[in-house]
């Protein structure tokens, strides 16, 4: 088969970033049967997806162009035209990412990471809202196959009229450079971010993450517990923060495992997440877990983490002090339940949806 893969997001430093970049590389190298197109637009960034396509290896071609995402937005999400082989050429299957739906004569399959904004449309841009409206009634209506990483985003697709009978679950998983053997050196960013001693680290920054509520749950550990607060990411929300909360930024996939293989635990309490993949990086690095009882986290980190209600200020206090109190069982338990998670495991089911173009 000749496979098409939309690798548009790779650029972006997200979680879908992440996952782009794991998958292409790990179905490259466990198929060796079937050729693949990696395809991709954007207009100032175009040399980062060829960059990206220097570091794989396989049986693999790419076709990348100089087109904007708010012009593939428009063409194939509003006008839903042309199909996408007047760019690739023919295909056996195209594997689309999460921005854009194109038309396609191949047989069609796209991965719905979660269904955020959607859900809370308040907490998200307006127009991030409406490209993602716009797409998932193309999903709905024309989509052969749709991975989803977990039985929480299934029920959640489905409720919002995705035939489940198309829906496979596929987890993701915490990858190649999140292990506590390879985990680099701390030290050197605490001292880039001038953190002394010990710390706690949060991913995400904004009200879906929740960082309000972390920062107020952070104040009432402090007076107890010598620790500074270490938020990795960036955003358009703004937060007053005190002393002990360092706001560090974007991290590099080899800077974050750092700062997982030096933290005391990892505070995670999102309202909302399709899949949680922070917390089984944190479980690979030797990273204790605090996060919510709710969507896709809890079946994630199953008993290993200590979950909590995310509304509850108190209980986001309480978790954390839990899992202070009870590290060294906490982070055995979480080398065991990241073991059951690969990007191999993961590439071959993904492997076994494209084969259902066959039948």
């Amino acid at each position: 088969m000749k496979i098409g893969i939309d690798v548009s997001q790779v650029i972006y430093g997200t979680g879908v970033s992440f996952y782009t970049k794991s998958l292409v590389k790990h179905l490259l190298e466990v198929d060796k049967e079937n050729s693949y197109l990696l395809c991709g637009g954007s207009l100032r960034r175009l040399p980062e997806l060829v960059g990206f396509a220097k570091t794989l290896k396989g049986n693999f071609k790419t076709r990348f162009l100089p087109i904007p995402p708010t012009v593939t937005d428009f063409m194939w999400n509003r006008l839903h035209f042309p199909k996408v082989e007047l760019l690739t050429g023919k295909l056996d299957v195209f594997h689309t990412s999460d921005w854009v739906q194109p038309p396609a004569n191949a047989f069609k399959v796209t991965t719905v990471h979660d269904l955020a904004p959607l859900k809370f449309p308040k907490l998200t841009d307006p127009s991030i809202v409406a490209v993602h409206k716009r797409r998932l009634k193309w999903v709905i209506k024309e989509v052969d196959r749709i991975i989803v990483p977990s039985q929480s985003t299934k029920v959640d697709l489905a409720e919002f009229g995705a035939d489940q009978n198309k829906i496979r679950v596929i987890p993701e998983a915490p990858g190649d450079l999140f292990c506590f053997r390879k985990a680099g050196n701390v030290e050197s960013l605490k001292k880039r971010f001038n953190i002394h001693g010990k710390y706690l680290l949060s991913i995400g920054v904004g009200p879906r993450k929740n960082t309000e509520r972390i920062i107020k749950a952070f104040e009432g550990v402090k007076p107890d517990f010598d620790l500074t607060l270490v938020i990795v990411g960036q955003s358009h929300f703004k937060y007053e923060v005190g002393r002990g909360v360092r706001m560090v930024g974007h991290l590099t996939d080899e800077e974050l495992a750092a700062f997982y293989h030096g933290a005391e635990a990892l505070v995670y309490p999102s309202l909302y997440e399709g899949f949680g993949i922070p917390i089984l990086q944190a479980f690979a690095c030797g990273c204790p877990v605090v996060t919510s009882n709710v969507s896709s986290m809890h079946e994630v980190a199953a008993d290993v983490g200590i979950s909590i209600d995310p509304y509850d200020t108190e209980a986001i206090k309480n978790g954390i002090i839990e899992a202070l109190n009870n590290r060294a069982e906490l982070i055995k338990k979480g080398f065991e339940r990241a073991k059951l998670y690969s990007w191999d495991k993961s590439a071959l089911m993904t492997l076994d949806v494209y084969k259902e173009a066959l039948q």
